[in-house]
C-alpha cells in the first residue's frame, strides 16, 4: 500500500509538473498559430523539428525510462554509491559521443532526411529549402535533450521527480521568451523558432545539473565503456531502441502522407501536429506521468519477485488511466472546434485552420485511453527485462497503421490518418495485456475492466450533458464572443466534471468517491 501511495504522490507531482509545461506549451502552440498558422513557414517548422524531436524519445527519454531507470533502481538497491556513480558516469559519456555523432549526421543529411519525410514539398522549391535550413539549425538540440534525459533517468532512480518534472517548464518558458524576442525585437522570423528550440534545450540541461551534484555525480573523463553493467544495458537498449524506432515510423509515415497535400488537402502536416498538442495534454498529464512514476516501483517489485503487488500497481495503474483518459477523449470529441478556436484561431490561423485541425482531432481522440494504457503496459514489460515483445506487438502495430493510412486517406482525408493511429494503438493495447496476461497470471481484468465500462456510461452521459448545455443552451441563450466562449467552455468543463463524478459515485467507483470525499472535507473544512 504504501508504495502505491508513493507512485500516486510522485505521479501527482509529475503532473502537475506536466500540467504547468503543457499550459505554457499551450501558449507556445498559440504563438506559432498566431504567427505562422497551418501555412508554409509552419509546415516547414514542423517537419524540421520532427526528426530531432523523435530522436529525443528514441535515444533519450525512452530509452533512460525504460532500460537506463531499472538498471540503475537495481544498483541502488544492491551497490554502495561508488558503484552507482561508476555506472552513471560511464552512461553520460557514452549519450556524449553518441549524441555528438547523431548530430552531425543529422546537419549533414538534412537534405535527404526532408525528402524522406516530407517529400510533398519537393516539388515546392522554396518550402523544401526552407525546411532543410531549419532542420540544419534544430538539429543540435538533441546533443542537449539527450543528456537532459539520461540526467533525468539518473534522477529518477533516486526516486528524485521535482527538478526533473519541472524541466520540461523550464524548455516551454525559454521557447516563449526567446521566439518572443528574436521575432520582434530582431526579426528573425520563422528562424526565431529555430533559434528557441536550442536555447530551450540548454536550459533543460543546466537545470539539471545541481541536482546531479546534491546526489554525488562528479565527472570523470576517465568513466568511459568499462562498467561491466554496460554490456547489459547494451542488451536492452538494442530492442528497446528498435521498438521506439518501430512506434516513431507511424510519426514519420503520417509526416509524409500529410505532405501529399493533393490527397489530404492543404495544412496537413500542421493540422496533425496542433490536434495531436492537444491530446497530448491529457495523455501527458496522466498517462506518461503515471508511467515515468509508476517504472521505478515495477522495477524494484519486479527484482524483489513480488508478483502480487506488481499486479495490483499494474491494475490500479490502469484502472486510474481509463478513469481519466475515457472522460477526457469524450469531452475533446464534444468541445474539440470552440476550444482549438479559443486557443488558436488569430493571426494567421483562420476558420480553415480551425476546421482542418478540430476534424482531425475527432479521430485523434477515440485511441486516447489507449495511447495512455500502453505507456503502463511498455513500462510493466520493461521493468521485467522483456524489451523484445513490445518491439514485436509495436512493429504489427506499425503495419496495420500504414494499411489503415492508404485505405482511410482518400475517403477522410486528413482525418483518416488520424483514425488509423487511434486504430492502430487500440490494437497495440490489447496485444500487449493479452501476452502480459499469459506472461504473469491474471492482472485482476474483471476490475479492470469493470472500470473501463463504467468510466465510459459516465462519460457518455457526460458528453450529452455538456453538449446539450453548451450548444442547446449556453450559445443560443448568450451568444458568441471570445470572452463569452471562454466562459461557456469553463462553465461546460465544470460541468462535465460534476456530472462524471456524481454518476461515477452512484455506480459505486473507488475513483470518483475518493475524489467527492476529498471535495467534500475540503469544503466542511
Amino acid at each position: 500500500m504504501e508504495q502505491n501511495e508513493s507512485v500516486a504522490k510522485s505521479a501527482g507531482m509529475i503532473g502537475f509538473a506536466t500540467f504547468l509545461s503543457r499550459i505554457l506549451g499551450f501558449v507556445r502552440d498559440i504563438i506559432i498559430a498566431a504567427l505562422f498558422g497551418t501555412g508554409f513557414y509552419a509546415q516547414a517548422f514542423i517537419v524540421a523539428f520532427r526528426i530531432p524531436n523523435i530522436l529525443r524519445s528514441v535515444v533519450g527519454e525512452g530509452t533512460t525510462n525504460s532500460v537506463v531507470v531499472p538498471i540503475l533502481s537495481e544498483y541502488i538497491t544492491k551497490y554502495d554509491k561508488d558503484e552507482f556513480w561508476s555506472l552513471a558516469g560511464n552512461l553520460i559519456n557514452i549519450f556524449l559521443l553518441v549524441l555528438i555523432v547523431i548530430s552531425g549526421i543529422g546537419i549533414i543529411l538534412a537534405p535527404f532526411i526532408v525528402r524522406v519525410i516530407a517529400p510533398g514539398f519537393i516539388n515546392d522549391a522554396d518550402k523544401f529549402y526552407l525546411t532543410i535550413k531549419l532542420t540544419r539549425i534544430i538539429f543540435p538540440y538533441i546533443f542537449f535533450i539527450g543528456l537532459t534525459s539520461i540526467s533525468i533517468g539518473i534522477l529518477n532512480s533516486f526516486r528524485y521527480f521535482k527538478i526533473p518534472a519541472f524541466s520540461q517548464v523550464i524548455f516551454n518558458l525559454l521557447f516563449i521568451v526567446s521566439v518572443t524576442i528574436l521575432y520582434f525585437s530582431f526579426g528573425f522570423g520563422i528562424y526565431s523558432l529555430a533559434i528557441g528550440v536550442l536555447i530551450a534545450g540548454v536550459g533543460q540541461l543546466i537545470m539539471q545539473i545541481p541536482s546531479l551534484y546534491q546526489y554525488g555525480f562528479r565527472y570523470s573523463k576517465k568513466m568511459f565503456f568499462v562498467h561491466p553493467a554496460i554490456k547489459k544495458i547494451g542488451k536492452l537498449f538494442i530492442p528497446r531502441l528498435m521498438g521506439a524506432g518501430v512506434y516513431h515510423i507511424n510519426v514519420l509515415v503520417d509526416t509524409m502522407l500529410a505532405s501529399l497535400a493533393y490527397i489530404v488537402g492543404k495544412g496537413g502536416v500542421a493540422a496533425l501536429y496542433y490536434s495531436n498538442r492537444l491530446i497530448q495534454f491529457p495523455l501527458a498529464i496522466f498517462g506518461i506521468a503515471l508511467a515515468q512514476a509508476v517504472l521505478p516501483t515495477f522495477s524494484r517489485q519486479s527484482l524483489e519477485k513480488n508478483l502480487y503487488d506488481f499486479k495490483k500497481t499494474l491494475s490500479l495503474s490502469l484502472k486510474n488511466i481509463f478513469f481519466i483518459t475515457v472522460p477526457s477523449a469524450i469531452g475533446l470529441v464534444i468541445l474539440r472546434e470552440p476550444v482549438i478556436k479559443i486557443l488558436f484561431q488569430r493571426g494567421n490561423f483562420d476558420s480553415y485552420s480551425t476546421y482542418i485541425t478540430s476534424y482531425t482531432l475527432l479521430f485523434y481522440a477515440f485511441g486516447l485511453f489507449s495511447y495512455a494504457g500502453i505507456k503502463i503496459l511498455v513500462s510493466s514489460f520493461y521493468s521485467l527485462k522483456d524489451t523484445l515483445t513490445p518491439v514485436k506487438v509495436a512493429s504489427f502495430s506499425v503495419v496495420i497503421n500504414i494499411i489503415l493510412n492508404i485505405i482511410l486517406m482518400y475517403p477522410l482525408k486528413i482525418g483518416g490518418l488520424a483514425l488509423a493511429t487511434s486504430i492502430s494503438a487500440t490494437i497495440n493495447f490489447l496485444l500487449l495485456y493479452y501476452i502480459l496476461r499469459r506472461k504473469i497470471g491474471e492482472i485482476y481484468e474483471k476490475e479492470v475492466f469493470i472500470v473501463f465500462l463504467k468510466s465510459l456510461f459516465a462519460s457518455i452521459i457526460m458528453g450529452i450533458s455538456c453538449y446539450i448545455f453548451f450548444y442547446k443552451l449556453y450559445m443560443v441563450f448568450i451568444g458568441l464572443g471570445f470572452i463569452k466562449e471562454c466562459a461557456g467552455i469553463l462553465l461546460t468543463v465544470i460541468l462535465g466534471i460534476f456530472v462524471y463524478l456524481l454518476i461515477g459515485s452512484l455506480m459505486n467507483m473507488v475513483e470518483a468517491k475518493r475524489i467527492v470525499k476529498f471535495f467534500l472535507n475540503k469544503i466542511r473544512k
